[in-house]
């Protein structure tokens, strides 16, 4: 069993997309393969979990009302000098 790794961002934190994130196809509300957020694009940490299967932790990011993606660490980077809720 893979040991599960700590999360490396907390919820409330502000956090911008490092890359431009692309619906993979678990987006329900969108197109497969439609660009949803643009590298750079500002958002909050609204949740964090755990992907199972390899126990990596998956954080839910709010991008605007109504846009919540999920994101692995390496999909995101924090906001220098903000602050969450």
């Amino acid at each position: 069993m893979i040991d599960p790794r700590l999360p490396k961002y907390q919820w409330g934190q502000r956090v911008k997309a490092a890359i431009d994130l692309v619906n993979d196809g678990s987006f329900p509300c969108a197109p497969a393969d439609v660009l949803l957020v643009r590298a750079g694009g500002v958002g909050e940490i609204v949740r964090v979990g755990t992907q199972t299967e390899v126990n990596l932790p998956i954080y839910l990011v709010e991008f605007g009302e109504h846009l919540v993606v999920g994101c692995l660490e390496e999909e995101i980077t924090p906001v220098e000098g903000a602050q969450g809720r």
